[in-house]
């Protein structure tokens, strides 16, 4: 029976077009998950349907993502009842409820506004684009959907019974070292590193990740080894990468660009999947 893998919300990067070339490439053997870049969270979803976890801490630096999370395990019904008055306004308004919402600064609203705040964009947003600018600002124009499918009732409340026995946090990448034990399994998906300089997708946060950030990622993975961790990374396959992560395994997978506002680039890519078992 294949794994159903949920999607709730469009992520740059999210991994649900590869969960079949990347689950030959997990180990069959670990204890806990752990995962610090988890986006839309396709393998973290694939993970602990496939796998007896002994416990799983999935975690992201974008505090929106993270709360709807959150929102998502803990109060999913009300989080459906707003989502619904979101489509019933997005109905009658269109693109001017679109920018009222958008211009609502969530860290005036209470949590679970806040998350269906988050959904409601990220459905009606073009090409499903998180960006924001250097305040920190949700900054996508609406997207042309004549139907955005924005509530999902069956889709969150599957993923709500997912959640229960996860851990969930508002964490930077590189304190996955300090959580994580001897057998665990960490799958990092940080931003990828451009293949042309200046062409990279990294405004998930008004944080970029650049080199420094890439270089101080190889050195947890690094770390993480020594630690006794089973480690996998997926990255782009340019020859940065490559050189930083030359002492491990190095596969490559095929991907399509799903999310990308020049239509006739939505070609096939390589990518990288880094191991160290």
């Amino acid at each position: 029976m294949k794994t159903q893998v949920p999607k709730f919300v469009k992520w740059a990067g999210g991994k649900t077009q590869l969960i079949e070339q990347l689950s030959p490439l997990f180990p069959r053997k670990f204890n806990g998950y752990l995962e610090p870049f988890v986006g839309s969270g396709a393998v973290f979803f694939y993970i602990i349907q496939k796998f007896n976890l002994s416990e799983a801490i999935i975690s992201d630096i974008n505090e929106e993502l993270i709360n709807t999370y959150q929102v998502i395990k803990e109060d999913v019904e009300r989080l459906i009842t707003e989502l619904k008055q979101h489509k019933e306004y997005h109905i009658v308004e269109g693109s001017k409820y679109y920018l009222t919402i958008r211009a609502t600064n969530p860290n005036e609203l209470p949590l679970l506004e806040r998350a269906a705040r988050f959904i409601y964009l990220n459905k009606t947003c073009f090409n499903g684009l998180y960006r924001v600018n250097s305040k920190g600002q949700f900054n996508v124009p609406m997207g042309s959907y004549k139907n955005p499918d924005i509530i999902q009732e069956e889709k969150l409340r599957f993923i709500s019974k997912l959640l229960q026995p996860v851990t969930i946090k508002v964490m930077s990448f590189e304190k996955v070292f300090d959580l994580a034990k001897e057998e665990d399994f960490i799958y990092l998906d940080p931003p990828y590193y451009p293949l042309l300089k200046g062409k990279s997708f990294t405004t998930y946060t008004k944080d970029n990740f650049l080199e420094e950030e890439q270089k101080l990622l190889a050195e947890v993975f690094k770390k993480l080894n020594k630690k006794g961790c089973l480690v996998m990374e997926s990255n782009s396959d340019t020859d940065f990468i490559r050189d930083l992560y030359s002492e491990f395994k190095i596969s490559v997978v095929k991907a399509k660009r799903m999310i990308n506002c020049d239509g006739s680039k939505r070609g096939e890519i390589n990518e990288l999947v880094i191991t160290n078992y």
